[in-house]
């Protein structure tokens, strides 16, 4: 059974950072395409950006680049999204989430419960 646990969410000032974590379960994720989605309030989900099997990065939303880094330690199947120069706009759930490719394709087909952030002063 797919499990996926995301943790390290909260409150932080704009310009702050945070250090998502997603703790995999019920299957080896080094195969897979990982991917961090997020959904505002009264907003639909989106998709933020994508770690393929080969550790390739694709951003779906163009304001995280240079400030978001999706990354995997296949060893603890675990995936990690590091949040830097945080602004209100980033607020939302968090969700990590995979699909059933090795290649990011903005697809998926599992999520977990998501962890919230908010940043404000």
């Amino acid at each position: 059974q797919v499990q996926l646990v995301e943790s390290g969410g909260g409150l932080v000032q704009p310009g702050g950072s945070l250090r998502l974590s997603c703790a995999a379960s019920g299957f080896t994720l080094d195969y897979y395409a990982m991917y961090w989605l997020r959904q505002a309030p009264g907003k639909e989900r989106e998709g933020v950006l994508c770690i393929s099997s080969r550790n390739e990065t694709e951003y779906y939303v163009n304001s995280v680049k240079g400030r978001f880094t999706i990354s995997r330690d296949n060893a603890k199947n675990t995936v990690y999204l590091q949040m830097n120069s945080l602004k209100p706009e980033d607020t939302a759930v968090y969700h990590c989430a995979t699909g059933t490719v090795a290649w990011c394709e903005d697809e998926y087909d599992y999520w977990g419960q998501g962890t919230q952030v908010t940043v404000s002063s």
